[in-house]
């Protein structure tokens, strides 16, 4: 490569998070994002979070216990072999972990992040049955997965139809991203259909989503009960518009968590008034401590990753806490290998699978009231599987609902067997429990 490339190079590196070149003295944190695209409304509020917060820990704090962040952003366009490719350019820089901010991305990254030794931290995404840390040692779908959000509507239309034994002879049909990620609840639903009696109607949607009418036809002729909407990006606000279109009312329609957020209703406004989703824990918090730290530190400083007025956002709010998480194993695998030192990827798979935050700890890092505690262990990669669900007002979002738990009666031998499942077609043994301790 000729000198002037070889210039050129480094500089859109710097430019891409002011510190591509990660020592042995930095915490190096490679951002998978898609700011291009169908879902580049989405995926970009969550992106500017993630960097929001990493540069606040650098900041407020001076780094990780003395130690700095350093970053680079790297552009999927949620296209899977783009984000396979972000990760083969920067496994070898990263010290820290991936999150690959897509269960597709996710998927191709499960049988490869063992052989590199680099965690995987899928917060609210990703494979269900990877809560399985017996068997899935470098996967952490923290904070919940498709099935513990579909399992959380089911229990919430099923209370306010008096019960779940009311949900018998109900239509609920699942209008579906046709992708991994649009997927994953099925083996869910169909358990809860089996035990409760409901028809469940399967609706996929060709991605990205921009042409709905075959499937609202399908919708308007079946007349559900209820309409799951599992979307992504512009599928999203397409969904709400041919629900208007075709007069199935917003208020039975629930999203996931992921079609939950401004993007998804601000075009749509009045017309998606009434539509209910799922929070991953949190929604929208413009008074958050950590808000408040974020505007005071970077974005009064010139520093904000996108607009001033998005802080606070839902999905912004995610990229904190999925950040948060991870600056926290961080801190966590410091406690044990060495408070001020640069942890190793291993070193941190350790830490994420150690997390601890109680409530005086959130309180602390300026999370209070945005997210219940979160304790991980060796078996649980998970660590809470607790939501909401919040409701569309017109103008904003509102919480709609107490605090629900999915069912682990239900769950835990569903994510049992598809471990078992995986583990046999890999050929993979169990975590011994030694293994545990290391």
């Amino acid at each position: 490569m000729k000198l002037a490339s070889l210039t050129l190079a480094a500089a859109a590196l710097l430019a891409a998070g002011g510190s591509a070149f990660a020592q042995a003295k930095e915490q190096f944190f490679p951002l998978l994002a898609y700011r291009t695209g169908p879902y580049a409304p989405n995926g970009t509020p969550w992106a500017n979070g993630k960097q929001d917060y990493l540069k606040l820990i650098n900041a407020r704090d001076g780094g990780i216990n003395g130690v700095k962040i350093t970053f680079e952003e790297c552009e999927t366009g949620y296209a899977t072999d783009k984000g396979v490719e972000c990760y083969e350019r920067l496994k070898g820089k990263t010290n820290t972990l991936f999150d690959p901010q897509s269960t597709g991305i996710t998927f191709a990254l499960t049988d490869k992040a063992p052989g590199d030794k680099i965690p995987l931290i899928t917060v609210g995404y990703g494979l269900a049955a990877s809560q399985d840390g017996g068997v899935f040692k470098w996967n952490f779908p923290i904070l919940g997965s498709y099935w513990t959000g579909a399992d959380v509507i089911i229990q919430h239309i099923g209370k306010k139809e008096g019960g779940l034994d009311k949900l018998k002879g109900k239509k609920i049909a699942l209008v579906y991203h046709d992708s991994p990620f649009g997927k994953e609840p099925i083996p869910l639903l169909t358990e809860r259909s089996k035990t409760h009696g409901f028809d469940l109607q399967l609706v996929p949607v060709t991605a990205p989503g921009v042409e709905q009418k075959a499937a609202w036809l399908q919708v308007r002729q079946s007349r559900p009960d209820y309409v799951l909407l599992w979307g992504w990006g512009v599928m999203n606000s397409t969904a709400l518009k041919e629900a208007q279109a075709t007069g199935y009312p917003r208020d039975k329609m629930y999203g996931v968590w992921w079609a939950g957020a401004e993007p998804d209703v601000k075009d749509v406004g009045d017309g998606a008034k009434g539509y209910n989703a799922l929070a991953l824990q949190h929604g929208a918090d413009r008074n958050a401590k950590v808000v408040q730290d974020i505007l005071k530190h970077v974005h009064d400083k010139g520093q904000g990753s996108g607009p001033k007025d998005e802080v606070g956002s839902v999905l912004y709010m995610r990229g904190l806490i999925i950040q948060m998480l991870g600056v926290e194993a961080v801190r966590r695998a410091q406690e044990r290998f060495g408070k001020g030192k640069v942890m190793t990827a291993e070193q941190v798979r350790w830490g994420l699978e150690n997390l601890s935050l109680d409530q005086k700890k959130l309180d602390a890092l300026g999370f209070a009231g945005v997210m219940r505690p979160v304790s991980t262990s060796c078996q649980d990669h998970m660590g809470s599987t607790w939501a909401r669900i919040h409701t569309w007002d017109g103008a904003k979002w509102g919480f709609s609902s107490d605090w629900y738990q999915a069912d682990e009666a239900i769950l835990k031998p569903m994510i049992r067997a598809a471990a078992d499942k995986y583990a046999a077609e890999k050929k993979l043994q169990r975590r011994a429990p030694a293994d545990c301790q290391s």
